[in-house]
């Protein structure tokens, strides 16, 4: 006989927990989506998923799109995992069969019968919805980035040179009117004593072979790199551990992706604005910045390898900021304990509330030496006013029946 923990009962009992988790099967471990890719198609699934549950309750909350038919005798569980379902196939055509698996089985484990028939139309509804809204939004366009030559410029960086995900910030956002309404004020100055101070910094912490940061730093920096983002399993053990249902996971889930989305939307439009360059060309070129106090290193590498493309503002900063201010929100609290493992530092990370989890990745991304301080700190301010403006707008909000 096999006893299951209260958490893992939980989280089987619960679709929306098990429809991310397949979600990020897709959308990872088989499709490889970069960061800037994962948001947007988390943020799909689990609009349409909240839409067909919302429905399925009576329309407690503002719907995201719009609210299908429904009388309250659906099948919740088919409504979950056909909006799962079919949002994840109309994203990756090529994984039918092996989704098409994953579907049956969650289908066969309902009771045959009029409620799960209307179940599976509730969920195609909120997909079709989703997938109509999402249609021509930008995603996977022709845009570049502009490699420069001047000090301060964004180029391509050792050791791939590569250039990637230029059309994130062209993207129609989920939830802000504009991509750019919460625009910065730009990198610090090149000659100013704010640059020297990140420069000098990151110089002496973010090097492949820095000798001033500590093993543990070193893990930190990797664990918050790993492109199999440890966010997802963050949420889905706080969702577990906290016991909620199939409707409070839902909105959940979508007021969290939704919200790290659109912040990740709004700073790829910085990056393409400020057209800001990675700490390893910084290093490599200090001598011809103009700052007498920034000493160049040409053979200076990052511990990380640097992603392909502009450095301001922090778009892991950005997300998390967004996705730790709304958790917090959401449970009316900051003091939830949580761990999450990342294959690639093969360790797992232990924080006792959302904001101590956002603190640290602002120093990894430095101890990493992929991002200067002030991006990193821009990044959180950007991701906490696109939070602020989800919390005072009308998403996800109560509505009061007569």
């Amino acid at each position: 006989m096999v006893i299951r923990s209260p958490i893992a009962q939980a989280a089987a009992a619960n679709p929306v927990v098990v429809w991310d988790a397949n979600a990020q099967q897709a959308i990872w471990d088989v499709a490889q989506q970069q960061p800037n890719e994962q948001a947007r198609s988390f943020a799909m699934v689990h609009g349409a998923v909240y839409d067909a549950v919302n429905a399925i309750a009576g329309t407690p909350y503002r719907p995201y799109l719009s609210a299908p038919a429904a009388s309250g005798t659906e099948s919740t569980e088919a409504a979950v995992a056909t909006a799962a379902f079919q949002m994840l196939v109309s994203l990756f055509p090529a994984q039918l069969a092996r989704l098409q698996a994953q579907y049956d089985a969650a289908l066969a484990a309902i009771p045959d019968g009029s409620p799960k028939q209307r179940g599976v139309a509730v969920g195609a509804q909120a997909a079709a919805a989703m997938i109509a809204a999402r249609r021509d939004d930008g995603a996977f366009g022709s845009q570049t980035w502009q490699a420069g030559t001047r000090p301060g410029q964004w180029r391509p960086t050792p050791p791939t040179f590569a250039s990637a995900g230029a059309w994130t910030g062209h993207v129609t956002p989920f939830l802000l009117p504009s991509a750019s309404m919460f625009r910065t004020s730009g990198p610090p100055a090149l000659t100013s004593s704010a640059y020297t101070r990140d420069y000098n910094e990151i110089k002496r912490l973010g090097g492949v072979d820095s000798q001033a940061r500590t093993a543990d730093q070193t893990s930190a920096a990797i664990w918050w790199h790993d492109r199999r983002l440890t966010e997802w399993e963050i949420k889905r053990q706080v969702a577990t551990s906290r016991g909620l249902n199939t409707l409070q996971a839902a909105r959940m889930f979508a007021m969290v992706d939704m919200t790290e989305a659109d912040a990740l939307i709004a700073c790829y439009a910085e990056k393409e604005h400020w057209n800001f360059w990675r700490p390893v060309t910084a290093v490599q070129l200090g001598d011809t910045d103009g700052n007498r106090a920034t000493a160049g290193d040409p053979n200076w590498m990052p511990l990380l390898v640097t992603p392909p493309f502009p450095e301001y503002t922090s778009g892991h900063t950005c997300f998390t900021s967004a996705s730790m201010a709304t958790l917090a929100y959401f449970y009316q609290r900051d003091d939830i304990s949580f761990s999450a493992y990342s294959p690639a530092a093969d360790a797992t990370r232990h924080f006792p509330s959302f904001s101590k989890a956002l603190a640290e990745v602002v120093e990894a991304r430095i101890w990493g030496g992929v991002h200067f301080r002030s991006a990193d700190n821009q990044g959180v301010r950007i991701g906490l006013s696109v939070f602020a403006y989800m919390a005072a707008g009308d998403f996800f909000k109560p509505i009061r029946h007569p």
